[in-house]
């Protein structure tokens, strides 16, 4: 049966980027698991742009001085465009969600002696745990109308 090794995440693992999340919500690359009831549609895609601008995630009860204060769970907003505010809350997985991904590091795939692993019908591939992500952030309400500015 053939088989593929998956690895553990590198601890020393980090994102370039600023991480804007909650410290409940935060995760090196900065990944968080959004349960929307519809569909949004957004603009049709700028060809010399990789990413689509949806809308604005906000925690308006959040306040980083007291992380450990959960009440700012109870709402969160997603702003999508200039008109439309969905009203959400944090809630934990029941089941946490492992996010997968091909081992670039050839240093840490060498490691495992590939070659040893080919032998037992293991192809040359390597997964690893990029994240895992407990919580999930759901939107199960309509949209609301809003002014033409978001919040800050």
């Amino acid at each position: 049966m053939p088989s593929i090794p998956l690895l553990s995440p590198d601890p020393t693992r980090s994102s370039p980027f600023p991480n804007p999340l909650p410290q409940l919500l935060k995760t090196p690359s900065g990944l968080a698991l959004l349960e929307i009831q519809g569909s949004i549609n957004t603009p049709p895609p700028n060809p010399s742009s990789t990413s689509t601008h949806v809308g604005k995630l906000v925690f308006p009860l959040y306040n980083s001085s007291t992380p450990e204060d959960q009440a700012w769970m109870k709402k969160a907003y997603l702003y999508v465009g200039k008109y439309q505010r969905l009203t959400g809350e944090v809630q934990k997985l029941v089941k946490p969600i492992a996010i997968v991904r091909k081992n670039r590091s050839v240093g840490r795939a060498s490691a495992l002696n590939v070659s040893k692993m080919e032998g037992q019908g293991v192809r040359g591939e390597v997964l690893e745990i990029a994240e895992i992500i407990w919580w999930k952030v759901i939107f199960s309400n309509r949209p609301e109308p809003v002014g033409g500015e978001m919040e800050e």
